[in-house]
């Protein structure tokens, strides 16, 4: 046990940068070793030849400004090839996107074919004239989504003339700034004071940063609950992470690993929301619609009311051929039969798959089997083809564990904006941020959360009426005010117990619930399927090895560091999908690299600790006879400037 605790404590160390000196004197014996071999060996020379070689799938990764502003050269050959995506969501628009831009193939070779008659996959957001609003879900966007930014930088804005998505979305939050002034309430509405606080013990912090050094294979097929236990999961950091993210304890401890890395740059910005940005409109009018509309204006298909049900390879030792493609319009089966000239892009799995919609009257408690149609069984049929096509059921097959419940509430008059005002202490209709995020209600058995951004959420919308995002994570428990699963309520059931746990008094829930707003609940099988433990293969590359006219699209392929349920991690798989099947000569942009960066690693340290330093808790055995020799050693020299500039080391400590 205390050999544990040593080697827990030292990882805390080495995270913190502590442990810097050993590694200079170690790096500096490497060193010395490595200059004796050199001079040994008259063949080696230092050269960056080499450097940004294509890799097994034709691509290479790159960073910093210089490729990011060039445009490659047209790709040989591309002229006599054509392109077909399956599906339409962001993935499959941006795919198309890519292959207009960068891959400069006519618009008029590109086919998208989508089973449903709408654009946008996950990315919607509609009024349903039967319903009302409904949104299944938002998107939270980051400065570091490096693949989603190079892309919107070319699709032209609806709104201002001459700007790009991109323009109009730096200048909205430039000017105005995104951050909560209330991330959770108790009791009815009463701002929990959280206070911006992750309230980690010790032993919390420690097992955050073992799991933080742990190799990606040690975490194959293990659970959240597997390396956490109340120290992690009674804390506030635990209800900011899950409620964000929508993390379950029984989800993968590798994604969560990947996550924390992927973000570790903005762990300040996790207790008030300050490090994400929002569009100004729902996903759908602020992203989705302009892809579509640059994709019509290049002459691209889209072919709706199509739904593919297999592709079907040639599959030879070394090589993978799609040969034909199966699909349906409008129920009549049809083929189309592919040369390697043939493209194909496949969204494989979906979040959103087997949506069931209620309203106000109903409850969304229909069928929610896993269906033997849509994109999880196309995967599936291509799965059986072949080991390198991934494993779906390992993600699909299991949905009390990958389901939650989402509902778009619409306010009907002014009755409930006093309690939505005294929470998030903004004006819901003055156009600017509202909640500035999610307000979880931290005492809520749904674990209910709800969200209002900047209204209105719908280019159209009444500006007398607010939209309100409600989801909850535990959607087979009884609520605290209507004793009933979430998943059993109808919209205005679901509207009572955001009433109740906004703090509205209980003999006025009912009538506001009638008559004062409308909902629309949307139950999600599989919205956290891409969370489901998982080993390596169970994810197929984005280029499964072999294929030469194949690839992957989304959140169930497999791409290196970066994190699924988000935007960029479906346009990074559509970039690497693209410059690797057309041979784009340009460098896909890295996952941002915070995760290496020694400043953004010692300020989390401290911010995880809520301000304090490693260097001010009780190390484990011998390790504290050490603080103070290496604090020493560190004066006067530049790691001493570093551990000061980031609250490492502080006044006192000398």
């Amino acid at each position: 046990m205390a050999n544990k605790k040593v080697k827990v404590g030292l990882a805390t160390v080495a995270v913190a940068g502590v442990g810097a000196t050993a590694m200079v004197v170690k790096n500096k014996l490497k060193e010395n070793k490595e200059k004796k071999k050199i001079s040994q060996d008259s063949n080696y020379r230092n050269t960056e030849r080499g450097k940004h070689e294509k890799n097994s799938k034709g691509i290479y990764y790159t960073n910093g400004n210089y490729e990011a502003f060039a445009t490659p050269r047209k790709p040989e050959g591309v002229e006599e090839k054509n392109a077909y995506i399956v599906g339409s969501g962001l993935a499959a628009l941006a795919t198309a996107c890519f292959l207009v831009r960068d891959g400069q193939m006519p618009g008029s070779h590109i086919h998208i074919l989508e089973a449903m008659d709408i654009a946008g996959g996950a990315c919607d957001g509609i009024e349903d004239p039967t319903r009302g609003y409904v949104m299944r879900g938002g998107r939270e966007m980051e400065n570091h989504f490096e693949c989603l930014w190079d892309l919107f930088r070319s699709i032209p804005s609806l709104e201002i003339p001459g700007a790009s998505v991109l323009d109009e979305f730096y200048w909205l939050n430039k000017e105005d700034p995104n951050y909560s002034l209330c991330r959770a309430t108790r009791n009815q509405g009463v701002d929990a004071q959280t206070d911006g606080k992750f309230n980690l013990s010790q032993k919390g912090c420690m097992q955050i940063m073992k799991l933080f050094m742990t190799k990606d294979e040690d975490l194959y097929d293990k659970t959240i609950e597997d390396v956490f236990d109340e120290e992690v999961f009674d804390s506030t950091f635990w209800l900011y992470w899950r409620t964000m993210f929508a993390f379950e304890n029984w989800h993968s401890a590798l994604e969560m690993k990947l996550y924390f890395q992927r973000f570790i740059h903005h762990i300040a910005g996790l207790p008030d929301f300050s490090a994400l940005k929002f569009t100004k409109y729902n996903q759908y009018e602020s992203l989705i619609l302009p892809m579509q509309k640059y994709l019509e204006a290049a002459g691209v298909n889209f072919e709706f009311n199509t739904e593919v049900t297999n592709v079907i390879f040639e599959i030879a030792e070394n090589k993978k051929v799609a040969k034909a493609i199966e699909y349906k319009v409008n129920g009549v089966e049809k083929g189309l039969v592919l040369t390697e000239n043939d493209l194909v892009f496949v969204t494989n799995g979906s979040c959103t798959e087997g949506t069931i919609y209620g309203d106000q009257n109903h409850a969304p408690n229909g069928d929610a089997e896993v269906r033997t149609s849509g994109s999880w069984s196309l995967w599936k049929n291509i799965a059986q083809q072949d080991p390198a096509f991934g494993n779906p059921e390992k993600f699909c097959s299991d949905i009390k564990k990958t389901n939650w419940e989402s509902a778009t509430i619409t306010t009907l008059d002014d009755k409930i904006m006093p309690y939505l005002t005294n929470i998030c202490k903004r004006d819901p209709k003055s156009g600017k941020v509202v909640t500035g995020g999610i307000v979880s209600c931290m005492d809520s058995s749904w674990l209910l959360s709800w969200t209002i951004n900047r209204q209105g959420q719908f280019k159209d919308q009444d500006k007398n009426k607010v939209c309100v995002w409600v989801y909850g994570l535990f959607s087979d428990v009884l609520g605290d005010y209507v004793k009933k699963p979430m998943k059993e309520c109808t919209g205005k059931e679901i509207t009572k117990e955001w009433l109740y746990h906004l703090g509205v008094p209980v003999n006025q829930i009912d009538e506001l619930a009638e008559n004062s707003a409308i909902c629309v609940p949307t139950m999600m099988p599989y919205i956290t399927a891409f969370f489901m433990p998982r080993t390596k293969g169970d994810r197929p590359d984005v280029i499964p090895d072999g294929c030469v006219n194949f690839a992957f699209l989304g959140q169930f392929a497999e791409t290196p560091r970066d994190t699924v349920f988000t935007t960029e991690y479906s346009v990074r798989t559509a970039m690497e999908s693209v410059y690797g099947l057309l041979g784009v000569d340009r460098g896909v942009p890295e996952v941002w690299g915070s995760v290496y960066d020694i400043r953004e690693l010692l300020d989390s340290s401290v911010k995880l600790m809520d301000g304090k330093s490693p260097l001010e808790i009780e190390l484990p055995g011998p390790l504290n006879l050490i603080k103070k020799p290496i604090i020493h050693f560190t004066k006067g020299t530049v790691i001493e400037k570093v551990l000061k500039d980031h609250d490492i080391l502080k006044d006192g400590m000398l």
